[in-house]
């Protein structure tokens, strides 16, 4: 079973090149308690502005509590960032917004999701913890962060075909967060509680009306010798979410089959 993660560790990433192992990378308008179908960027308008406060919180911190999502599940079929038919969309989540990740290469999921959930697609980004040995200090984790985030090009995100306009403007670093990761986890064979910082590509996405809805996502990372890099790499990533929302209360769960499309 393929199991590409689109989040970095970067340890792993330096090694990958000699162990062959792709697989590594592991890879509104103010303040709101409600956020509604339509009350979106001018510019993108099913998606929420990168400087906004959806459900009280920056990007920046939605960013931090995606990842602290993901690093707490085990790192098992089913997990989000894994390339795997037990993929399971209601894993771990909760509350008014749900996360969205993808593996790398080309995957494409049907889901089922209540109605009334915005949410947030983590595109491509990375993290740098001192529990991989990235970083002890808050400074010292932005910096690798910043670093492997440079490396991601070519970032695109559309809602039932409309693109989101000026993606760069949804590059976002989170505050410093602490998290903790059952044993084993993502990115070793022993977890514990850790601090990181993230950085890279995020949208928040307003709930959607019910019904049958299309969000595809796709980028890559870039490295070259030639470029200054310590190795050769590139990471693409494309990622299609079919989504069915249900006109049904929120909380209730919904279901999702990832179909592999390498």
């Amino acid at each position: 079973m393929k199991s590409r993660i689109i989040n970095i560790t970067i340890t792993k990433l330096l090694a990958a090149p000699r162990l062959g192992l792709v697989a590594a990378l592991l890879v509104l308008a103010a303040q709101t308690t409600v956020v509604r179908a339509g009350e979106g960027d001018d510019a993108n308008p099913t998606v929420l502005p990168p400087n906004s406060h959806p459900y009280g919180k920056t990007y920046g911190q939605w960013s931090a509590d995606w990842w602290k999502w993901g690093i707490a599940l085990a790192p098992e079929p089913g997990h989000p960032f894994i390339d795997s038919p037990a993929f399971d969309v209601t894993l771990g989540q909760q509350g008014k917004v749900w996360f969205l990740a993808a593996p790398f290469g080309t995957v494409q999921r049907t889901c089922t999701i209540p109605k009334g959930k915005a949410l947030f697609l983590g595109l491509l980004n990375n993290e740098a913890s001192d529990l991989e040995g990235l970083g002890a200090t808050a400074a010292e984790q932005r910096a690798t962060a910043k670093y492997y985030a440079d490396h991601i090009v070519n970032v695109s995100c559309a809602i039932d075909g409309a693109q989101v306009r000026h993606i760069a403007k949804y590059r976002v670093v989170s505050p410093q967060f602490t998290f903790t990761a059952p044993t084993p986890w993502l990115f070793g064979a022993t977890g514990g509680q850790g601090t990181a910082i993230s950085d890279g590509y995020f949208v928040m996405v307003a709930p959607l009306s019910p019904g049958q809805h299309t969000i595809h996502y796709s980028g890559a990372f870039h490295f070259a010798v030639a470029e200054g890099d310590p190795f050769d790499w590139d990471g693409p990533l494309d990622m299609t979410y079919h989504l069915t929302v249900q006109g049904r209360p929120p909380g209730q769960n919904g279901d999702c089959d990832d179909d592999d499309q390498d």
